[in-house]
């Protein structure tokens, strides 16, 4: 008898081998838990055993994390192969537990695995079926297979004929509030971008929809598949718009198995410094420039400053009397060294003191008849040794080249910057050093940071104290451990007396190493903490919108350029944004980058994607958009209005989903007047995107998207915001507006009325 006559045969065998992968998976985590906790309950052992607990510990809380975060889709497909082979694809792999080490479920990353997403009736790849398994939970609620192998009359009654039945849903699915992951409905022009090579810098350019940020997710955790053993160790970057935007993203590479990853905003890429407060875009604009490099290094010169006239110090009841002169030589000597300011300090500090040797050497050491020298090199060490012993050169050398802190440097020069810029570029950088500190703050402190560089010789003389109590401490343990055994053997047998005891088989010193502390920490979070740290890979989202000192800052964590960047320049809307990507890269790689473009749109209906389309045509004749892969039938619409909160509230009402998420969209300067009017909507707080109705400014809204979107007052806006706004919606889109429409608004919704009325 055929499967056609029992359809629901395939269902109940697909629930009994999801069931059993679930058995393996908890299974797996009763292990790990298990693990994990008996090597944390060791405490101090030996050398090599602590290295591999604490590798136990990184690498099975890492697997724990994943099998946590992957309960939902564990298996998503079949493969069946048209030489009788059978392969299941999820998200992770599982094998058996026997010898043979056999696959039961392929992870997805796997070469084997690259048919699920790119087979074709034209191109099969060696198939016969292709099924797509929809879960929820642990429960398989929906099969739909695809026959690539049209000679092959085996039906299943689950024949889903345009392939496209599970894409659609997910597209049409309710929104969360959380981006859900594309791993059972890659389309074959995104995996060739996730599995593209990560060396070079890879430019990933799409419109609104085209998934360009899912596909930068899932390259991130197909990298770590495939270069495990280089990026678990130097981690992968992730650096987004917004705080929103990475909480709208977090839950994806979890959802992969993948929890080595740094999510950050620009803002947070200095450690101990989160940017709170916000420029005026004019304030931005210039912080953003590329000559701030050049404006910063003119700041740190003018630490190294000369006497005026002249600094005298008392040394030996005698006054010693630095120059200009004797100065501008220590300090250009000092420069010849090409060494950051603070690192260099140490060697202008030995220019002084020399020069001031010399001064107290010629007056002491000078015979009065011939004006020959006295005095032998002991001598000479002896009155450095004195010199730097006197607080008054320390002070002296402190006023000199003093060292300074990237946040000092940086907030001295924003409080009083008209030493280096224009008078205009100085009104709108300027600002008191109390001041909080904002996103574009941070590749100016980061620049100080590289131009000051860190004198680590007060660290490294403290951690070399902190070794020797240690050390110490450690042998004081050791010598009450001898005699302890010596008093107690005192009255023993000689024979008896040759028991080994501790300080017979381990010094001082390894037995301080086993009681320092251990760092399980990730990857990800040591490179959270350090500055210098240089990330095996690192993808930027909305790249286009970084400023040219952004860059600077990214390319120091990335010395070898292994990067994936995705954008859109017609969505270019910060004003020190570069938009360009030659423009972008040339500094740094020149001509040597791939670019690939996404035109899919499966985000926005074509009904609002015609009038997007159109506002942007209106400066940008040329503008091609995405194609939209499908139409709703509900028309965009726009209302006129003299009461705007109370028209908002009204309309909020209608739109509002019974599951979904709704955006209204307004400028910032109308949030608390609007949040007035709504439920549970909080102005000037941090968007918690799992509301059922949230409030957004068109910059927060970069990279999300919600079931309906209304956009407010749209003349307030840039082109490039109002189409940001307008292309957040996958289902419904309403306008409100109480001063008039946009002219390049109003005649889009009037030509897509002319042609719908066609």
């Amino acid at each position: 008898m055929s499967n056609t006559d029992f359809p629901d045969r395939e269902l109940t065998r697909e629930q009994e081998f999801i069931d059993g992968l679930y058995t393996r998976v908890d299974a797996l985590r009763g292990d790990t838990e298990a693990s994990v906790t008996d090597a944390l309950a060791q405490g101090n052992t030996p050398q090599q055993a602590r290295l591999e607990r604490d590798i136990l510990v990184v690498e099975r809380s890492g697997l724990l994390a994943a099998l946590n975060a992957v309960d939902g889709a564990l298996c998503f497909g079949r493969l069946d192969l048209t030489s009788g082979v059978t392969h299941h694809i999820g998200r992770i792999g599982l094998r058996t537990e026997d010898a043979e080490r056999t696959p039961i479920l392929i992870d997805w990353r796997a070469e084997v695995a690259r048919p699920f997403y790119l087979a074709t009736g034209h191109t099969p790849m060696g198939l016969r079926r292709r099924r797509h398994i929809t879960t929820e939970g642990r429960r398989v609620t929906a099969l739909h297979d695809e026959i690539l192998d049209l000679g092959d009359a085996t039906r299943t009654g689950h024949e889903d004929p345009s392939g496209d039945a599970v894409l659609l849903a997910a597209l049409d699915s309710a929104r969360t509030g959380r981006m859900n992951d594309i791993v059972q409905t890659i389309q074959a022009e995104q995996d060739e971008i996730i599995r593209a090579p990560h060396r070079g810098v890879l430019v990933v350019e799409g419109g609104p929809g085209t998934g360009k940020t899912a596909v930068a997710l899932h390259r991130a955790a197909y990298l770590l598949y495939e270069h495990r053993e280089l990026l678990a160790k130097r981690a992968v970057l992730i650096v987004g718009p917004n705080p929103a935007f990475l909480g709208y993203i977090g839950e994806v590479l979890p959802s992969l198995g993948e929890t080595g990853v740094l999510l950050a905003t620009v803002g947070e890429l200095f450690p101990g410094v989160k940017a709170t407060a916000t420029d005026t875009p004019e304030a931005a604009a210039v912080k953003g420039r590329a000559d701030m490099a050049d404006v910063l290094a003119a700041v740190v010169r003018d630490w190294q400053s000369l006497p005026d006239p002249v600094i005298a110090i008392e040394h030996d009841r005698e006054i010693l009397m630095l120059d200009d002169d004797l100065v501008k030589v220590a300090r250009e000597r000092t420069r010849d060294a090409g060494l950051a300011h603070n690192v260099a300090r140490e060697h202008f500090e030995g220019h002084i003191l020399n020069t001031l040797t010399d001064m107290v050497a010629e007056r002491i050491g000078t015979d009065p008849y011939d004006g020959s020298n006295l005095l032998d090199p002991s001598d000479i060490t002896q009155i450095r040794d004195e010199l730097a012993e006197n607080p008054e050169v320390w002070s002296a050398i402190d006023q000199l080249w003093p060292r300074v802190t990237p946040r000092r440097l940086v907030a001295d020069f924003l409080a009083a910057p008209e030493a280096h810029l224009g008078a205009e570029d100085a009104t709108a950088v300027r600002r008191p050093v109390t001041r909080a500190w904002t996103v574009a703050d941070v590749p100016l402190l980061d620049e100080a940071a590289e131009l000051l560089g860190e004198d680590d010789r007060v660290a490294r003389f403290r951690a070399e104290r902190e070794r020797e109590n240690q050390v110490a401490y450690a042998q004081g343990v050791l010598d009450v451990s001898y005699a302890s055994r010596t008093y107690e053997f005192d009255d023993k047998e000689e024979e008896d007396s040759e028991v080994l005891s501790a300080h017979d088989i381990i010094d001082a010193e390894r037995f301080a190493e086993r009681h320092e502390e251990d760092d399980h920490r990730s990857a990800a979070e040591r490179a959270a903490a350090d500055r210098t740290w240089a990330f095996g890979h690192i993808i930027v989202d909305e790249a286009q919108e970084l400023s040219p000192m952004a860059w600077r800052l990214l390319m120091r964590r990335s010395p070898t350029r292994s990067m994936t960047l995705v954008g859109d320049p017609a969505q270019t809307a910060e004003a020190a944004g570069v938009g360009s990507w030659s423009e972008i890269l040339a500094p740094y790689v020149e001509d040597r980058w791939e670019h690939t473009r996404l035109g899919v749109n499966y985000r926005t209906p074509a009904e609002i994607m015609d009038v997007a389309a159109a506002v942007v045509r209106a400066r940008h004749p040329g503008f091609e958009p995405p194609s939209s892969v499908r139409s709703t039938g509900v028309r965009p619409w726009a209302r006129a209005t003299d009461d705007l909160p109370g028209a908002v509230a009204e309309a909020v009402a209608e739109l509002t989903p019974a599951e979904g998420r709704l955006a209204v969209i307004a400028p910032r300067d109308l949030h608390r007047r609007l949040a007035a009017r709504l439920d549970g909507v909080t102005a000037g707080a941090e968007p918690d995107l799992t509301h059922a109705v949230v409030l957004l400014d068109p910059r927060q809204a970069k990279g999300l998207e919600f079931d309906s979107v209304l956009v407010v007052e749209p003349s307030r806006y840039g082109t490039s915001d109002l189409y940001v706004a307008l292309t957040r919606a996958t289902q419904r889109l309403g306008v409100l507006h109480s001063e008039a429409l946009p002219a390049s608004l109003a005649g889009a919704f009037a030509a897509v009325e002319e042609q719908q009325g066609a």
